[in-house]
């Protein structure tokens, strides 16, 4: 479905917990750089309005590739908008006054409806390229940093509720699967 307005990629289908296996295993480093790959990107940004999220990883839509996209807000209330390819992840010291690490409530397209408490580091860079092949970063505060660990974690195979302890980790999927015990897909 394409959508109008801010993206103009085609939103893609959400993979879901325990579907495709390309969700739990890490991606593969992306190497061709080509119009395809900016498409994908389109897509990504596409598909995360589609489904009112503020960050997706190509895993999500199924795609086998070390990608993720980010709309979410800083601890300022800026949005950092943005994208990086073959991301690396580094949590950074906290400035002045801020937090070393913020815990509060984190949630997924993946794992439709639950939410849970989660610690993440306060503030966070990722360094990569962009679809270009040139150098990009993106350095954030609060919950777009927590979007970006969450997102890098994707790529790695690491779904948020797998850092959660089994208990809590069955029963948010049980919620997120409804009476009939199946995640939509």
């Amino acid at each position: 479905m394409r959508l109008p307005g801010r993206y103009d990629g085609v939103a893609r289908p959400i993979v879901t917990y325990g579907g495709d296996p390309v969700l739990h295993r890490p991606c593969a480093p992306v190497t061709e750089f080509d119009g395809a790959l900016r498409r994908l990107v389109l897509d990504m940004f596409a598909s995360m309005t589609a489904a009112d999220g503020v960050g997706l990883a190509a895993n999500q839509i199924g795609v086998d590739a070390r990608i993720f996209v980010i709309d979410c807000p800083d601890a300022t209330g800026q949005d950092v908008v943005g994208y990086v390819v073959n991301p690396t992840l580094t949590p950074l010291d906290p400035v002045e006054d801020e937090p070393v690490e913020e815990v509060t409530e984190e949630g997924c397209l993946s794992v439709p409806g639950p939410y849970a408490e989660l610690p993440r580091a306060f503030r966070a860079r990722v360094d990569g390229v962009d679809v270009a092949g040139k150098p990009v970063s993106i350095e954030a505060t609060g919950m777009a940093a927590r979007c970006l660990q969450h997102e890098v974690d994707h790529l790695d195979g690491v779904v948020y509720v797998d850092r959660l302890p089994e208990d809590l980790r069955e029963r948010l999927l049980a919620e997120a699967a409804g009476p009939n015990g199946d995640l939509p897909a």
